[in-house]
């Protein structure tokens, strides 16, 4: 599913509304360098596939970042904030043990984007299993990628375009669907 917006608008949204978040001046600058940049920088890189006819459901139209008709992106901010409650309830759940590790994924430079992507999704479910929950194991799944996101992020913050691209690549191969329905 060549479409990564409406993910990458989630998860920064997520991290912009979410407490205890100690990098906003960074992600904010990451967005302040334009949409073409911040959409290529950490949404649309080379592992993210292109749809069959070679285009991106998203596109450009005057340097800005047209969605698709059926993104509405005022109903993504909304579920952002909503799932950014739940993130702080999660929070306090994640060791910091599982944080450090991934870390130290992020940090070697000889790990592929898809063995990080893989390790992300190994502590994801892990968490999943580990914290009791209510709520449909996808969009648990979903709060915990984004959680863990935050705190990876706030452990270090020069990893945020790397965490940030890993995440929604995640997000985009994994939970597409969980977003779909909630949107």
């Amino acid at each position: 599913n060549g479409s990564v917006q409406m993910e990458c608008t989630l998860l920064y949204n997520f991290l912009d509304v979410s407490s205890d978040c100690r990098f906003k001046e960074q992600l904010h600058s990451l967005q302040n360098e334009g949409p073409v940049s911040f959409l290529k920088g950490s949404c649309y890189d080379d592992e993210v596939e292109l749809q069959t006819d070679g285009n991106r459901s998203g596109h450009l139209q005057n340097g800005d970042v047209v969605f698709d008709p059926e993104v509405n992106e005022e109903v993504v901010r909304i579920i952002a904030a909503q799932l950014a409650e739940i993130g702080d309830q999660f929070d306090k759940e994640i060791k910091a043990r599982v944080v450090n590790d991934l870390v130290q994924h992020f940090l070697n430079e000889n790990l592929s984007g898809e063995e990080i992507t893989r390790r992300m999704a190994e502590a994801v479910e892990g968490l999943a299993r580990a914290i009791p929950s209510d709520m449909e194991r996808e969009k648990a799944m979903l709060v915990l990628a984004m959680v863990l996101t935050k705190k990876i992020v706030n452990t270090m913050p020069s990893l945020l375009r790397r965490v940030f691209s890993t995440t929604v690549n995640y997000i985009s191969q994994q939970l597409h669907n969980c977003i779909v329905r909630m949107v």
